[in-house]
């Protein structure tokens, strides 16, 4: 198996990734009815973002934790939307991808989750 090289790669990974959330019905309430998600022009957008992280290309403009802080606000996101996101995340690299980017995106996305949440408990002090 190959590591991830390309923005090719990752759009396939993108692509695999989406397919799988968009497939459970916890994420894809999420996507449909709370942020109104076009799959097809948000999948682009999500290959920049992850080409910044893996490639440090800078081609994401965009603030993707407001965004979800933004969308918390709408609709909680809780850990169980975060562990499935990271397990879906996680098993679309093991079906495609082996090596040291595909470790960085994964632990990338881990590190991201964790921080994600963070700034939503900020937002609900208990």
């Amino acid at each position: 198996m190959e590591d991830i090289s390309s923005s090719d790669d990752i759009a396939r990974l993108m692509e695999r990734f989406y397919k799988k959330m968009l497939a459970d019905p916890d994420l894809a309430i999420i996507f449909h009815s709370i942020a109104k998600i076009d799959p097809a022009a948000h999948l682009p957008r999500l290959v920049e973002f992850w080409n910044s992280i893996l490639f440090q290309t800078g081609s994401y403009r965009g603030n993707a934790m407001e965004m979800h802080l933004v969308l918390h606000q709408k609709y909680p996101l809780t850990a169980k939307h975060f562990d499935k996101w990271l397990y879906f995340f996680r098993e679309s690299i093991d079906e495609l991808y082996s090596g040291p980017k595909a470790d960085l995106a994964l632990e990338r996305a881990q590190s991201i989750a964790l921080l994600m949440q963070h700034k939503i408990a900020q937002l609900d002090p208990k």
